[in-house]
């Protein structure tokens, strides 16, 4: 196991609680970086998989684009070019709002399911490689602790 300072090569920080942001930052990235590497080989971006989740969750029923952006990991995404590249790959439908014409309303196909089903268990795997060597209570304390981050 490397530690935080010898994969950033830096031996001093000013604090620990700089430590702890700059640890969850690299973390953040190093496992970004990896899932990205996953969903490539699918032909599809984590942002994609994202809005596919969603959609999943929202079947059989339509969810405009604003819903999504605030159900996203990634709040800073570009929704609408994102759903306008996934509908080009068949994976949801778009159509506008009869009652407000600036909403457009998305849904996912049978298409986009087929690949959820057939991604998942690429990604289970990730998962439980990934943090293998945490035990079930470390996962859950390390979940507690991200949570109470967020919480202030």
């Amino acid at each position: 196991m490397k530690r935080l300072e010898e994969e950033i090569h830096q031996k001093k920080f000013s604090s620990e609680q700089e430590k702890v942001l700059v640890n969850i930052i690299f973390t953040h990235n190093y496992f970004l970086y990896r899932l990205e590497e996953v969903f490539k080989s699918f032909d599809v971006t984590l942002q994609q998989y994202n809005i596919l989740r969603i959609l999943k969750g929202q079947y059989p029923n339509p969810i405009c684009l604003n819903e999504i952006k605030n159900r996203m990991l990634d709040r800073n995404s570009d929704v609408s070019r994102i759903v306008e590249r996934m509908h080009k790959k068949l994976l949801l439908t778009r159509k506008i709002n009869k009652k407000n014409r600036r909403s457009v309303e998305v849904v996912i196909t049978e298409h986009g399911i087929d690949k959820l089903k057939f991604i998942e268990p690429y990604l289970k795997e990730f998962f439980t490689n990934s943090l293998s060597h945490l035990s079930k209570s470390e996962l859950k304390q390390l979940n507690e602790l991200l949570d109470k981050l967020r919480s202030k």
